[in-house]
């Protein structure tokens, strides 16, 4: 191992001299891969209920009120991050979105956004926007790559090329924009050289920060009838771990690591059991990190 990576609570403390919150919020979009554009079914591990995390985006004030209530007895901060994380947020009215944006944005207690949604989703219009917040205060953007593998992409759904992501962080960051990238670990069929292959894409392309997700088996998804017929297999602690770290350890230390893990809601959850207890999974890597010497800070080179 290199010894070091980039952690996120070191950059946010860098950036904005304590630890900040996420506030999840809801704008209230849908998604291409959804309605009817690119497909109806979503992505194959996508779950309908398990993607909202908040209230719809009627009243954002309301919102991130509700969200600052909800996480008032785990942080002491008075700096937050307006998150907007379910579905594909940049995938609607363009004058709607950027109303609500700029009400999150001019608020003293936000100090960024962070927004996920597709590269296939970008338009110059949408863009420009983007921009235009991004002068105000920082603006993050969350592109789903999942992976590389064009196999993979095809199996899962995913419903745009490679080259459309390439693209799409390309002009984000042209504006100056941070893009941060998921990739999931665990996909049915991928070596662990198809994952670093992944990582190793999204860092050629030019991604600022990666949220490296466990794969999880939701109910009511098709990647649950896959599941079902031994089509899927999931991983054991053990086995995402040692993937985990080589992830790590091919992640240039400028690169900000903003997840090492992910949890699922457990009404939906039906594998890998053990991601249920987030604090144990946690407790787990961060005592094999320690074993390895692995240092979660910034590496000043």
């Amino acid at each position: 191992m290199n010894g070091r990576y980039y952690s996120l609570n070191e950059y946010l403390k860098n950036q904005f001299g304590e630890k900040v919150y996420k506030l999840a919020l809801d704008i209230g979009c849908t998604c291409p891969n959804r309605d009817g554009t690119l497909d109806t079914r979503g992505c194959i591990f996508c779950h309908n209920g398990s993607s909202h995390f908040a209230e719809n985006g009627e009243n954002i004030e309301t919102q991130i009120e509700n969200a600052k209530s909800r996480v008032k007895n785990k942080t002491k901060s008075n700096k937050f991050i307006a998150y907007f994380q379910s579905f594909t947020n940049t995938y609607g009215d363009i004058n709607k979105l950027e109303n609500v944006f700029t009400k999150a944005i001019m608020r003293d207690d936000i100090v960024a956004l962070s927004i996920g949604t597709r590269p296939d989703c970008l338009s110059p219009g949408i863009l420009d926007m983007l921009e235009k917040l991004n002068k105000i205060k920082p603006v993050w953007v969350e592109l789903g790559l999942q992976t590389a593998n064009p196999k993979t992409v095809e199996y899962i759904r995913r419903c745009y090329p490679n080259q459309v992501y390439e693209n799409g962080v390309k002009e984000l960051k042209k504006r100056g924009i941070t893009v941060i990238t998921h990739i999931i670990i665990g996909l049915p069929d991928e070596s662990e050289k198809d994952i670093l292959n992944t990582v190793d894409f999204a860092v050629k392309c030019g991604t600022y920060g990666v949220k490296l997700q466990l794969l999880h088996i939701l109910k009511d998804t098709d990647l649950y009838e896959d599941y079902k017929k031994g089509i899927v297999k999931p991983l054991t602690i053990e086995k995402y771990m040692e993937i985990l770290f080589a992830c790590i350890e091919r992640i240039p230390q400028n690169i900000v690591i903003h997840r090492i893990t992910g949890d699922a809601p457990k009404k939906y959850l039906v594998e890998p059991l053990w991601s249920a207890d987030k604090k144990n999974v946690l407790n787990t890597i961060n005592r094999e990190m320690k074993n390895k010497n692995i240092i979660q800070g910034k590496c000043f080179l």
